[in-house]
């Protein structure tokens, strides 16, 4: 038995595609949601959702709580942006027909941005460990970029298909969604008492751009690989900056 465990606040443009897309693979979906204002309660309340609100506390302990909700101790963690595509849903199906214990099971997460499909620059395959027993594996981290915590006897084994990840609708999105989270990766390195030279914001944020766009193949991707890649650097940049100023 599979429970699809989805966290959410205000994601009326995406949540309808991502149940839509559990529903077959699904024995219990949980939404928790932070108190959104738009259409997300109306929307998920026409699907089979145990839909509970509950105000936001990060990422990791939000997701942790959502996890503790669920009548399944096998989890699949999706991100309301985020959707299955029909060779991953089969494969998920097989999985559910033969024995989970002492495995967690990944898949490639192929991203969409401003509707083109992005393969190159370091964003894709993507690879993610969203399927798992919450009796032993959680979410973790600090304030950015949560991790499972996996026992290391714990085989993991690379499903076939696609999590489609419908991530950015406007190069604006992106550009302020990176600024936040170089803010908040700079609050993380200067918690941990992190130094840096006056040089570091300008080599990380070059290293960045350049390892992406040329190393990883960004330019395969054409002009969207190019702003990415720039808007990538850029924060990094904004991280090391926020840093030294701190000092």
């Amino acid at each position: 038995m599979l429970s699809v465990v989805i966290i959410t606040k205000n994601e009326e443009r995406n949540i309808d595609r991502c149940l839509k897309s559990v529903e077959n693979i699904a024995d219990e979906i949980v939404v928790v949601d932070s108190f959104s204002t738009d259409e997300t309660e109306n929307i998920c309340k026409r699907y089979n959702v145990n839909f509970v609100q509950h105000e936001w506390q990060g990422y990791i302990q939000t997701k942790n709580h959502a996890n503790s909700l669920a009548s399944n101790n096998l989890i699949f963690s999706i991100d309301a942006d985020e959707a299955v595509s029909p060779k991953l849903e089969k494969a998920i199906l097989a999985i559910k027909k033969q024995s989970t214990d002492g495995k967690v099971f990944s898949m490639n997460r192929l991203m969409n941005y401003c509707g083109e499909w992005i393969r190159h620059g370091g964003w894709y395959p993507d690879t993610k460990v969203r399927i798992f027993d919450r009796r032993f594996v959680q979410w973790q981290g600090e304030k950015v970029h949560e991790t499972l915590a996996i026992p290391q006897n714990f085989e993991e084994i690379k499903l076939d298909g696609d999590l489609l990840h419908y991530s950015f609708y406007s190069v604006e999105q992106h550009r302020r969604q990176n600024e936040h989270f170089a803010h908040l990766s700079a609050e993380e390195a200067i918690e941990r008492g992190k130094k840096v030279g006056f040089l570091a914001p300008y080599t990380h944020s070059a290293w960045k751009f350049i390892r992406d766009y040329f190393f990883k193949g960004g330019f395969l991707d054409g002009r969207y690989g190019l702003i990415i890649s720039k808007i990538n650097s850029a924060g990094i940049f904004l991280k090391y900056q926020l840093i030294r100023k701190a000092k």
